[in-house]
């Protein structure tokens, strides 16, 4: 394992190793000997085995380890790194701690987790403690407490803990980014998001079972996946990075979702269909910022809808709309007042990125090719021995969310203050540069 890298060291190197990565033109990983990166992924049902998949399709990855409580996915995972590299991982099925002995491992540089949302944390912690890079799938943490503690240790290990968010990384996202950045909006001041995906099934099984996230929507009222709108957002906004945001407000609606669906699958007597769920339908949250901007998020996953992050981007000069997939530019587009197709904004502003890995993103990756690159980062974070592109001071702002949203609604949608988990720091730190692979 290489020397430790120390919170001072990131925050002194990272207005230049931004500026180094917005010089990058081409993937760093064209050289022919690649400095191998080890990696242990724990949990592996469909996501976890989906990290596994588009990590065996990065040069230079080797997965040495693999941690998940049903044996049968672990070998699983096991069986598809032996047959795309010779080598066999080790398995970790031992309980439910049995990743604390994985994450020991010496001969692993970093650990990445894709279990149920209240292991992320914990996985993260002891990674860190062992002195590995970190990467968790969303939420990084679903409690004020896990939030501290994922920032405490970062900072007092010294190592990174990067949130896996993908869609920061989707093409419009990212072309989204460039053009703020070359002010094609103008001055930003309000953005719309949410996470609208009717993922019941993701709750209730065709065994009449209440899986781990139907867990969660019976006890907890808010928004309770917030990251994956919130991220892009959050990059555009510069939170972190020149501001941050200060409070918030949500209320939820009543709910009633969960249990039409569950009739509808399993008969109206069944139990679940008779259930109180603690979650409403429909849950919308307004933040603050420090610099006056607001955001207006939305978490709807109880209610059958097309998927939709709606992303409306509103600026000085213009505006854009994700669900129509259109924008308007003030003085730019060619009508008055007329939406004009964003397909020729995405070729004149490609992100870097994109235009490095768009061919690997197509072939390797879900999510038009956004889940490659988060993962390309991560991996090329831990090869650099860099600070990661999402930080821990990300993973914990975007996913305090869920702690906040929830005393909000529980407390009649008062208004409820955000941590500042850079203390101070935002004010200085440097925005996300643009940068290729």
């Amino acid at each position: 394992m290489a020397k430790q890298i120390t919170r001072r060291s990131f925050l002194r190197s990272g207005a230049a190793a931004g500026a180094a990565l917005a010089l990058a033109a081409k993937p760093v990983f064209a050289a022919k000997h690649l400095k191998p990166v080890r990696v242990g992924v724990v949990g592996v049902g469909a996501r976890g085995t989906f990290h596994v998949k588009t990590l065996l399709t990065i040069p230079g990855v080797e997965i040495r380890a693999i941690g998940d409580i049903i044996e049968e996915h672990a070998a699983q995972s096991q069986d598809l790194v032996e047959k795309a590299t010779g080598k066999r991982p080790k398995a970790y099925t031992q309980g439910e701690r049995d990743f604390e002995n994985l994450c020991k491992r010496d001969d692993l540089d970093a650990v990445l987790t894709a279990t149920p949302w209240e292991w992320h944390t914990p996985v993260m912690l002891a990674a860190m403690r062992a002195g590995k890079y970190g990467a968790t799938e969303v939420p990084a943490a679903i409690t004020m407490d896990e939030c501290w503690e994922l920032v405490k240790t970062s900072e007092q290990t010294g190592m990174p803990c990067m949130m896996l968010e993908n869609v920061c990384y989707f093409q419009n996202a990212l072309t989204i980014l460039r053009m703020v950045r070359e002010g094609a909006f103008g001055d930003l001041v309000h953005c719309e998001a949410g996470y609208q995906h009717d993922v019941r099934f993701t709750k209730i099984n065709d065994k009449g079972e209440l899986l781990w996230r139907g867990q969660h929507s019976l006890v907890k009222n808010g928004n309770q996946y917030p990251t994956h709108p919130i991220g892009p957002v959050a990059q555009w906004m510069n939170i972190n990075r020149g501001d941050r945001f200060t409070y918030l407000v949500s209320m939820s609606t009543k709910g009633g979702g969960i249990r039409n669906f569950a009739a509808q699958k399993l008969g109206p007597d069944h139990p679940l269909a008779k259930q109180d769920y603690a979650q409403g339908d429909i849950n919308t949250t307004l933040i603050k910022t420090a610099n006056g901007l607001t955001v207006t998020l939305y978490h709807d996953t109880n209610t059958p809808r097309p998927y939709d992050l709606i992303f409306r981007v509103q600026g000085t000069k213009g505006i854009y709309m994700g669900t129509l997939d259109k924008l308007f530019i003030e003085g730019v587009s060619p009508e008055h007042e007329q939406w004009e197709p964003f397909a020729p904004y995405m070729e004149k502003y490609a992100h870097p990125l994109w235009k490095d890995l768009a061919k690997e993103a197509a072939a390797n990756g879900g999510h038009g090719g956004g889940d490659y690159i988060t993962d390309y980062e991560f991996v090329k974070a831990v090869r650099n021995r860099t600070q990661t592109p999402q930080d821990v001071y990300d993973a914990a702002t975007w996913s305090v969310i869920v702690p906040l949203s929830i005393e909000s609604v529980t407390k009649g949608s008062a208004p409820v203050e955000f941590p500042d988990y850079t203390a101070g720091k935002w004010k200085t730190n440097p925005p996300l540069p643009v940068y290729g692979a």
